[in-house]
This record gives structure tokens, sequence and C-alpha cells, in this order.
């Protein structure tokens, strides 16, 4: 229920009936905005007294009381002036210049009159110039008048000293809405860049506030779009004033153009404001139309439907000018003159209401008929007279378009009130009424509610940002890249996922340097030197894509934990620096974080998945060589997507025999199991009852490690096969690092040491073994042999620790480099790797021996990861010619790649058992029989078809 603000009685009859006309045009104006009329009230009787005519005036009075508290704009007016026309010029200022009544109790805000301001700026700049130059010709006359507009800047009054820096200062108070716009926008940026950088965007956004201020207030910018001058320049009421320049001279697109005629009609009208100032009847009275018809341009803009701050939603109620005593010397009747006669030359609707009361004796009619001649030069006589009445006749059209002669006032409701209804005092009718509600659009659209949207908006955009960082290895505000993200809290957060975007760079900062040969050459330059490559693909070359997917990162902050990732990432850079080279089908590299040991390769392959979908050029992954419980459930999604996986050194038996999209270089876990199998069996026939034990990890140790289990199950069963008597299985946990000092001492202490040791464990957990078996009481003083599934090739042994003197290690290699026929790789290998040296110089390779004995190639992670490439590109581009990923994995079963480091790649042989395999595999015998270990092969056999290992090659 809207409150009530306002009640009375009437005094008279007469008193309700005009009460409740004007609140039913007021309030019926929110329903279907009814045209507004010029109401005149007067008494019926022409001969009535001042005592009924104060009861008129006093209805109006009442009529205003009521409406002034409600949120109803109204004005009240009295005007002053020598004349009639001073006196209705100044009301006609009063409701353009000075603030309505309402302005703090509005439904929406206060009235802007741009076209009345720039009206009265011309005249400003008149008086300035008619008061300095009395007696100039008019030419002259009109340029300093337009002299003096300029000075002016187009605008009624000059800004004093002080405004402009308290307006900044007020404009960016944060209750206001561009200060808590430029708060939350330095929120924002707070949360992107550093706060110095934050600060000096602040420091230039404030000046360039204040200069946007001095601009506003110091010149007029783009002078020919705003609202008044356009106005201004097409309005048809004064076309006749410049006839040499005409309404469509101004366009949009022409300033010039436009600013002619602005200047040429505001000349026109400043010489009629002279004119008016002295005297001129015509003058005067065009002065006065135009003046209201910009007062009620400006109203009716006011109330414009369409308008981007939907006030014509906001704005209900009618704005209503009160005139308690309109006469002929106090203006009044000549300003509801000028009212009509605009309205009727314009034939536009205008919201304004007018209440006014006029004395009885007072008769309403029109403004009295001006001369019928202006004065002027002379009498007009030839064609030079016909001339000089064309002009005159184009000077007064502006007044003659108006109804003057008119029979009526059309614009003019006249209520003239009987002096029994005047007078009628029994009905004392209660009045009241009751405050405009403000409507659901005000609040929607209201400063407040844009300010406290825009605000939370970019809040949270903050807080979505923060959200997007934490999420997204690169998420600014405005450019996040979702193809890698932060997994992981505190220190273990890694980065994992696909590099995409240039900001990703899994390597940014990994200073650990390849080995040997390759000392000084950064694992962040290698991922650049890739990059680089990707980057001279011109857009129009012919090109496949491989994601490389392996440990890239490591969350214990240790490099070395990268080393995997490095090695194997250099070999697929030497592949398509290869490819690069000489191919016509180009090859880009996309690398996938898997994070440290490949715990986190399932979000890999996720996001390798969705760069694949978007991306068609990808064919396959190379890589994903760490066997873990995710690996089955990658592999499936890759196979689900279309991608095959041309596998490094990851040595499942499942994933051959499961997944047809998997092709492995390496030795399978049986493979290899089966090698070291016929070295155990001779020695296992030199022992009396030979008895050995499986050592592994478990399987709760937080590694997702599948691998062990594998291993365990196969160094079992080959125990088992090669005679050895196989005792209870031990296992070990990872409490940071491998804890063998229990298991050890289960094992050594036991009523029964074991002969041989299966250690079904990873690399890393070799020094651990070799230290504890060389301590532990019952094993420091017993020969013992270790098998192990795990490539121990990686692992330098350079420490007189890392391998117990009295222990026999043997492992397998899966990457034979002895057995291959290309040794040309490692030169050119070397050659490219040198050119990536900072310094542009490498240590030589080592000489005396062969070079993949160097430790830049002897880990083996460097030719498998170049072999995979390389045969996933053939699968890709065979032919020269361009595959998608599925054409790439049916071709894949085709490849049969020749002279390759570790002999044959080829997916094309079928295996018919463990012993026929195509997989490259070495044994590799490591003892300690002097402070160096000895490292001897054993037996081995290059990749591709070749005869099967027998008991006689592998003599332990």
């Amino acid at each position: 229920m809207a409150r009530e603000v306002w009640r009375d009685s009437a005094d008279n009859e007469a008193a309700s009936a005009v009460f409740h006309l004007i609140q039913q045009l007021i309030d019926r104006y929110r329903v279907n905005r009814p045209v507004m009329p010029l109401v005149v009230v007067q008494a019926a009787d022409a001969g009535a007294g001042p005592e009924i005519d104060a009861r008129v005036e006093q209805l109006v009075h009442q009529v205003h009381r009521a409406n002034e508290l409600r949120r109803v704009p109204v004005r009240l007016l009295d005007g002053e002036g020598a004349t009639p026309y001073e006196a209705a010029l100044d009301m006609v200022r009063t409701l353009s210049e000075k603030p309505w009544e309402t302005r703090e109790n509005t439904q929406y805000k206060t009235f802007a009159f741009p076209r009345s301001r720039l009206l009265g700026a011309i005249e400003q700049a008149t008086a300035t110039v008619v008061e300095q130059s009395a007696g100039n010709t008019s030419e002259v006359r009109e340029e300093r008048i337009l002299e003096q507009l300029s000075r002016l800047r187009w605008r009624s009054g000059r800004p004093r000293g002080g405004t402009r820096w308290a307006s900044l200062r007020q404009s960016v108070r944060p209750e206001t809405f561009v200060g808590a716009l430029f708060i939350a926008l330095l929120s924002v940026l707070l949360g992107e860049i550093d706060w110095l950088l934050t600060a000096l965007v602040a420091a230039v956004a404030l000046i360039g506030l204040a200069v946007v201020g001095l601009a506003s207030r110091a010149a007029p910018p783009l002078l020919w779009l705003r609202r008044a001058s356009r106005w201004f320049a097409t309005t048809s009421s004064l076309a006749a004033s410049s006839t040499g320049y005409p309404s469509d001279g101004w366009s949009w697109l022409s300033p010039s153009g436009s600013w002619r005629v602005i200047r040429a009609r505001a000349a026109a009208v400043a010489e009629r404001v002279a004119d008016a100032g002295a005297g001129d009847e015509y003058a005067r009275q065009f002065h006065l139309e135009l003046r209201v018809q910009a007062l009620l341009e400006d109203l009716r803009h006011n109330y414009r439907p369409h308008s981007l701050d939907w006030r014509r939603s906001k704005r209900t109620v009618p704005p209503v000018v009160f005139l308690p005593r309109a006469t002929q010397d106090n203006g009044g009747i000549l300003l509801i003159n000028a009212i009509n006669s605009v309205r009727s030359r314009r034939s536009e609707v205008d919201p304004l209401l007018l209440l006014a009361s006029l004395q009885a004796p007072e008769i309403m009619r029109h403004t009295p008929p001006l001369p019928p001649e202006r004065p002027g030069p002379g009498a007009p006589t030839g064609s030079s007279g016909a001339r000089a009445r064309y002009e005159r006749w184009v000077d007064d059209l502006s007044l003659g378009q108006s109804p003057g002669a008119a029979a009526t006032l059309a614009w003019v409701l006249l209520l003239p009130l009987s002096t029994e209804k005047l007078t009628h005092e029994h009905a004392h009718a209660q009045l009241v009424t009751h405050r405009v509600r403000r409507t659901w659009a005000w609040w929607v659209m209201s400063r407040a509610s844009v300010a406290v949207l825009v605000v939370g908006s970019l809040l949270g955009a903050f807080l979505w940002a923060g959200h997007w960082r934490d999420t997204y290895c690169h998420g600014p505000l405005t450019d996040r890249n979702t193809d890698a993200i932060w997994a992981g809290k505190g220190d273990d957060r890694e980065c994992v996922g696909v590099a995409t975007a240039p900001e990703v760079r899994f390597a940014r900062g990994n200073d650990l340097d390849l080995a040997g040969a390759g000392e000084g050459i950064t694992f962040e330059r290698i991922e650049q030197a890739i990059r680089d490559e990707n980057d001279d693909i011109e857009p129009d070359d012919a090109y496949v894509t491989i994601v490389y997917a392996g440990p890239l990162t490591a969350t214990s902050k240790d490099p070395e934990a990268t080393r995997k990732g490095l090695e194997e990432l250099t070999g697929v850079y030497l592949q398509q620096r290869a490819v690069n080279k000489t191919r016509s089908v180009k090859l880009r590299v996309l690398t996938a974080n898997g994070g440290e040991g490949m715990l986190r390769q399932l979000t890999a392959v996720r996001k390798i998945v969705e760069v694949a979908r978007r991306d068609p050029t990808v064919v396959g992954v190379v890589g994903l060589g760490r066997n873990t419980q995710e690996s089955e459930k990658a592999v499936r999604l890759l196979r689900e997507a279309g991608l095959p996986v041309v596998n490094t050194t990851n040595s499942s038996s499942d994933l051959p025999r499961e997944f047809p999209n998997y092709f492995g270089l390496a030795a399978t876990d049986e493979e290899q199991t089966h090698a070291l199998g016929l070295v155990a069996r001779q020695i296992a026939k030199r022992l009396d009852n030979p008895h050995a034990i499986v050592l592994s990890r478990e399987d709760v140790n937080g590694d997702l490690d599948r691998y062990t289990a594998e291993q365990r199950d196969a160094g079992r069963k080959m125990l088992a096969d090669a005679g050895f008597e196989p005792g209870k299985d031990v296992t070990y946990d990872l409490a940071g690092a491998a804890s063998l000092n229990a298991p050890l001492r289960t094992i050594c202490q036991a009523e029964r040491v074991p002969d041989a040791l299966y250690f079904a464990g990873r690399v890393e957990d070799v020094p651990t073994l070799m230290g504890g078996l060389s301590v532990t009481t019952g094993c420091s003083d017993r020969r013992m042999t270790v098998f192990t599934g795990d490539d121990l090739t990686k692992g330098t042994f350079d420490d007189s620790t890392s391998i117990a003197a009295n222990v026999t290690l043997y492992h397998s290699s899966l990457a034979p480099l002895d057995r291959g026929k290309n040794l040309g790789f490692y030169g050119d290998a070397y050659r490219t790797l040198r050119a990536l040296h900072p310094e542009g110089e490498v240590t030589a390779l080592a000489s005396g021996r062969p070079a993949y004995e160097d430790g830049l190639f002897a880990s083996g992670q460097t030719v498998i990861s170049y072999s995979a490439t390389a045969a996933l590109y053939d699968a890709a581009a065979r032919g020269d010619k361009r595959r998608s990923a599925a054409e790439t994995w049916a071709t894949l079963h085709t490849v049969d790649l020749n002279n390759m480091p570790t002999g044959t790649i080829s997916f094309s042989r079928a295996r018919a058992s463990v012993s026929d395999n195509v997989h490259g595999l070495n044994i590799v015998k490591v003892v300690r029989p002097r402070p160096d270990a000895d490292r001897t092969v054993v037996c081995g056999k290059p990749a591709g078809v070749a005869p099967p290992l027998t008991v006689k090659d592998c003599r332990p």
C-alpha cells in the first residue's frame, strides 16, 4: 500500500473537481500516458470580485501542495521582469536552469536540459558581445558572438576554480558509481599483476580521468554529435534562419559540414536575441518560442522510450507546472500562448502538464498580433523590393508557422468555474495523495543497482580469476588456457596437462642438464628448442602433431627426478629436428606432463583427448613410459578417442595384449624375466638346494605402482622355473625413500638366508638395497645373486656403495645400443644438441670407446624415445602424405624401420612366444671386484627379428 503524504479538505466543490482532474491526469500517465493539456481555471463570472479570484488562485496552490511531496516533479512559477516578454522568458529559464522542487525526492533523477543550456550559452555570448561592441556592424558582431561561444565552450557558465579537482575527487569516492568501478577494477588488476604495476595503472587512470574531465569542461569534444547540437542543427524551426546551410547539411559522418550548419544557425539565433534585447517584438516572440521549444524537447527527451537507462519505465508521472496567477503583465498568459503555439506548430506530444489560474476580468486569447510591417531600411521598389520582401518573409517564417490567427487555443483546456461551485462550502470532501511508487525498473536500472551489479561482476571476476589461476597453469582473466591444470596442493602442486599455450612451460626454471657430452644443455633449453621447431612450421606447411607424455615435473623439487622426462624429450626433439630438415610433412610436438612418476597420467591423458578433439593434426602419443595402476585406463581413454600410443619404457605384459592401440618398444616383464631366467637357471644348477626370495614394494605406498606387482609375479615364476625354492615374499614401504632395514633384517637373519634375491623395485631403490646388503648381519659376508627387472642402465654405479662387494647383480637393458648398426646416429645427435649449448660448445664425446657408452646416450632413454617418435611419424606421414589419427593407427601395424640405433623397429611381426619377441634386450652383469663397479653385457639381441636367446648365449 502506498504511503499517504498529504491530506486536506476541499474548500469548495470546484476545488474538489479540479483536484481530481489533475490527479487523474497525473496518475493515469503511468497507464496510457494521456495527452497533457494546458489547464486554465478562471471564475466564470467576469464581474467576480477579488475574493473569488483568491479562491481560484488558492485552488492552484492546494493542488501544488498535494503533489510536491509525492515524487511528482513540480514547479511553482511567478514571473519577474520589466516586460511580459522578460517575465515569460524568466519563467522558461527557471524551468530549465534551476532544479525542480523534488530533485531529492524524485522517481528517477533530476531532469537534464542540454538544448536549453545551448540556447543559454548563445544568450550569454550575445549579451557579452552587445555590451562590449555597441555600434559595430552585424557581420562583425556575429563573428564576435561565435568567438565568445568558443570561449564559453558552447556551454552556459564556466566552471569556477577548484571545480575540476573537486569533481575528480567526487567521481572517485567509493560510494559513487565511478569510484566503486575504479576500486573494483584495481582489485581485479591487483589479482592479475603485481602491486607496482597496479599502482602505475591507477595513477594513469586518475590522470586519464582528470584529462577527460578537463577536456569535457575546457573544450566541446565531438560537438556536432551532442544531442543539443544535433537538435539545433536539424530542427525545422531554424531552417528559415539559416537558408545558406539547411538542416540536411548535418551528418553523423561530416563534422565540418555539421559544424558549418551549427555556426550559421547560432549566428542567426544570436542576431535575433540581440534584436529582442533591443525591443524588436518579432525577435522577442521568436526568442521566447524557441526557448519554449527547447524546453519541451528537453522534457520529451527525459521521458523518451527505448533509452538505455529505461527512463520511461521509471518516470510514471508527468512534470507539472503551476501558475497561481497568470496575467498579461507577469508573462503568464504569454508563456501559455508560447507553449500552445510551439505544440501546434511542432505537432509533437510532450509530457508537460500546466495548471494556471486567470483573474475573472482576463480574457484567454492569443498573443496580440504583431505589427503588419517590420521596421526596415527604405521602402522596397522594383526587383530589389521583391528581394527584400522575400528576405523579410524568410525571417518571419518561424513565427508565420504558428497558429497565431486561429480562433481558439488548441492546447488550452479552459475551465470556467461558477461562483456557486467556488462558494459551495457544504462539500467538505477529504482530498488525499499518496507517494508515487518507484517502479521495478528503478530498482533494476538504478545507479546503485548497476554499481552493485558491476562491482559484483568485477569482484566475481576477481574471484573467478583467482580460481582460474589456482586451477589452470595459465589462467589470467581474459586469456586462460584450459589444457594444463594445477594438480595437488601446496608443495605437491604440479602443472599437469598439455602445453598448448606459450606461457605453459613445464621445464621453466629446471636447470637439470644432460649427462656426459650433453652437460650444460638444460631441460628448459630442450623444451624451448621444441617450441622453436613448432614455430618454424609455416601455416601453409603440411604437418602432423605428436604428443609426448612423460614425467616433466617433480613435487620433490629435486631436478634429478625429472631426468627420465629430460632424456626422453631429448630423443623426441632429435627426431623432430631430423624430420623438419628433410621431410615435406613437418612434425609438430606438444608436451604433456603426467607428473612425477607419471602419478597423474590420467589427468594428462584427458587433456590430450580434449586437444585431439579440437586439433585434427594430432595423430598419436609417444611416451607413457611408466607402468602404474592408471596406465590401463589411460590407454583405454586414448583408444576410445582413436589415438594410438607408441610406448617408450613401459614393460607391461598386459597392455599389449589388451589394447590394439598400444605399441611398445620395451621388452615386456615376461620377456625380461625369461632372459634373466636363462642366467638364473645356470646359477641354480651350481648350488645345493638353491633358495630365493622375492623382495618387492608394498602395493599401498601411494605411488600407484603396477609395475612392481607385475615384476613380482613374473620374478617369482622365473625363480621357480629356474630351479630355486622360493621363500615367502618380503615387501618394503616408501617413507619418503625406500625403507629396507626391517625387510633386510628379516631376510638376512632368517633361519635360511637366500642364495638369490629377485628385487621387484625401482632403480632409485637399488643404492639403499646394496647398502643394506653390505652391512646387514647374515648378508654382508655371504655371496648373493640379485636379479632385478628394472632397467638399471640409467643408474651409473659410480659410487662405491652403489653395489655391495659380495653381490652379483643381473639386470635387463631395454635399449641394446651395442646391437644396432646405425652408429652414425650418435654423431648426428651430438652435433644437433651442441647447437643448443648456451656457449656454443659442449663436452666432446668420450674417446677410446663407442659413442653410445657416453653418458649422453648410455641410459637408452633418448634412443628409445627417438625410435618411438620415428615409428609414429613413419605411420603418420608415410609417402609424404599426411594421415589422420585413425589412419596412423592402422598404418602402425605395418611399421618396419631398419637401421635404427637398437636394430629394427617393427610392429608387423606376430610373436609366437615370449622367447621369439621383436624387442631389443640386453642382460647386464654388475659386480664390484674393485672400488669401482664392473659392468658386463652377458647376452642380448637387437630389436626386430633375431634368433632367440639361449642358455649358451647367456653365460653368468
